[in-house]
């Protein structure tokens, strides 16, 4: 259990930084919402969806991370899961996944923001679906075992706590000249998962790193990690607008058990 002492002391640092830390830039006010506690970089294209933002990477053809901010009001069921996956719109051809590249390739279309996060509005469920919001991912045993889990515990903890800030992405541990890729359009396999999950209101953190391969275990607890261990990995500064000793303390410790 935390200790209420240091609770109050991060929670009080954190929210007097909140309060005078300045707003999103211009470019990035329409994703104003999801972007509060920070941009992790700003590197490549900024695309603002009803149910989350992104940076996409023309090179991997994937999410650098997608930001999501969940809500006990967004977990109200509206309308039904849509399985109609499109390219990006909103992304040049050449520079963007395909559907002909999932084809034959193995791997299954892995939402980075779930969409079962998104079945509060019709338009976020419909976005959800763009493929800028997907990666390669290991179907059997991980999209559709371990992975699948995780995103329904996300859920469990909006639920309880109220408000939760959720960062997704690929995490790439090989020289991209040496990853593998699939499609006409090249889109990079991630060798890694990884999500950050951010209670503002407790100032918690919690963090997992998944490799994209089959899972025999579903002990999700395996795989928690720190922030600062994911910022390692992929060269991201996330949680960037807080308090620098707060951001700190929270990015380097790691979570001694799943959250109740």
């Amino acid at each position: 259990m935390a200790n209420p002492a240091r609770l109050l002391i991060v929670s009080l640092a954190f929210a007097a930084f909140s309060a005078a830390a300045a707003t999103p830039s211009a470019a990035s006010e329409q994703c104003r919402e999801f972007l509060v506690h920070g941009l992790p970089t700003k590197k490549g294209d900024l695309l603002c969806r009803t149910g989350y933002a992104l940076i996409h990477d023309n090179d991997t053809k994937a999410a650098t991370w997608v930001a999501q901010r969940m809500t006990t009001a967004r977990l109200a069921t509206v309308v039904k899961r849509q399985d109609r996956f499109i390219p990006d719109p909103d992304i040049p051809k050449g520079s963007r996944a395909e559907l002909d590249d999932y084809r034959g390739s193995g791997y299954d279309r892995g939402h980075m923001a779930p969409a079962a996060d998104m079945r509060w509005s019709a338009q976020a469920m419909r976005e959800s679906f763009y493929l800028s919001n997907m990666a390669p991912q290991v179907g059997v045993g991980l999209n559709r075992g371990l992975w699948s889990d995780l995103e329904s515990m996300i859920r469990r903890w909006v639920a309880s706590r109220g408000e939760l800030f959720i960062y997704t992405g690929p995490i790439f541990q090989a020289a991209r000249e040496q990853l593998t890729r699939i499609g006409p359009n090249q889109v990079a396999v991630p060798t890694h998962f990884y999500k950050v999950v951010f209670d503002p209101v407790r100032v918690e953190t919690i963090a997992f790193v998944v490799p994209n391969a089959p899972q025999t275990s579903r002990r999700i607890e395996e795989f928690i990690t720190s922030v600062r261990d994911i910022e390692q990995r992929t060269g991201l500064d996330f949680l960037n607008r807080i308090n620098p000793s707060v951001q700190a303390l929270i990015e380097e410790s790691v979570a001694s058990s799943l959250w109740q």
